[in-house]
């Protein structure tokens, strides 16, 4: 895709839901293995435009998630380049067991897109927020977890996605004028982490929807003089570890942030590499507590959770303080 202002623009708009479904789209122009397969979510998952371009090249499986996941194995195994999407929790929960088995154990060469996760399905509440699916996807072995923070980071992904040999699970978050991240083109590398702020004090490292209020943060954090590095790990799963030990050895606090349960994501995926790093800085884990809440608006639902720039800064002036304390005593 030729990225120009009007794209990032527009892809902005669209949100990461229509991101995905324009550049599969492009993708599958150029390749015709690229299958798109439904849980009879077409225009929700984006995927009208590709259907209505490569007709005999999209499948509509139905309510059956399951089935959808067996279905993409088999296409993969004759070759084809399957892309299956679902709301995310529905893709890795109800289908956890054909993922960990077709796309885990037999590595078949799936493309897993849960979108709407986190709680971009706002009203919808606890049935359709997606926040146990990076947890739930972590723990079975051969599956790499992308997380892209705004729509031209999702077009990256996607074009990385579909050439990458081996099963990938995409996880879309936000809602539609997504804040963009990346004002111009950019190279984009499975497992490798992109340090978008450099800063002395403080690493803010964020995944997905969360990269933008990262970066305001970082912003309100340096006008009360604490000096925040911001990295994209847009990549969870495998874990840029050299871009941690870099973190690790110039900065004495780390913060993770993710629009998911404080357990088993990201800064569970940091903490599990940093725990036999006896000289590694402190971290703090920013998610969402693990309880079930009443539903509520998007914005809300993150302010709720303290996923607001204002807020992450207040959380992360705080835990420097206390940092600076214990050096003192």
């Amino acid at each position: 895709m030729e990225i120009k202002p009007t794209t990032i623009r527009m892809l902005s708009m669209l949100g990461q839901r229509g991101a995905f479904g324009t550049a599969l789209a492009e993708c599958a122009q150029g390749d015709e293995r690229i299958v798109a397969l439904s849980a009879d979510l077409c225009n929700t998952s984006g995927l009208d435009r590709f259907r209505t371009a490569f007709p005999d090249r999209f499948f509509n499986i139905g309510i059956a998630e399951q089935n959808m996941v067996g279905v993409a194995a088999g296409l993969a195994a004759e070759g084809r380049i399957p892309v299956a999407t679902t709301f995310a929790n529905f893709a890795v929960l109800r289908a956890c067991e054909q993922v960990r088995h077709f796309m885990g154990y037999m590595r078949e060469n799936v493309k897993l897109v849960g979108f709407g996760a986190g709680f971009s399905f706002g009203m919808f509440g606890t049935t359709h927020y997606g926040l146990e699916d990076v947890a739930a996807i972590r723990a079975i072995p051969n599956i790499a977890i992308l997380s892209p923070a705004d729509g031209l980071a999702v077009v990256k992904a996607v074009e990385a996605m579909v050439v990458h040999e081996g099963p990938v699970y995409l996880r879309l978050t936000g809602v539609m004028n997504n804040p963009v991240v990346y004002k111009e083109d950019f190279d984009f590398q499975i497992g490798k982490a992109i340090a978008l702020r450099e800063g002395a004090d403080v690493a803010l490292i964020a995944t997905g929807g969360m990269v933008s209020p990262s970066l305001k943060a970082a912003e309100l954090l340096q006008g009360s003089g604490v000096s925040a590095t911001v990295v994209d790990m847009h990549t969870i799963k495998p874990l840029d570890t050299g871009m941690l030990d870099r973190v690790f050895a110039t900065h004495r606090l780390v913060v993770t942030v993710e629009e998911h349960f404080a357990v088993g994501g990201l800064g569970g995926a940091v903490a599990e590499y940093r725990a036999d790093k006896p000289k590694a800085p402190r971290q703090v884990i920013v998610g969402v507590p693990n309880e079930f809440r009443k539903a509520g608006a998007y914005a809300y639902m993150l302010d709720k959770c303290g996923l607001t720039a204002q807020k992450l800064a207040d959380r992360v002036a705080f835990e420097w303080d206390a940092v600076k304390k214990e050096n003192k005593e």
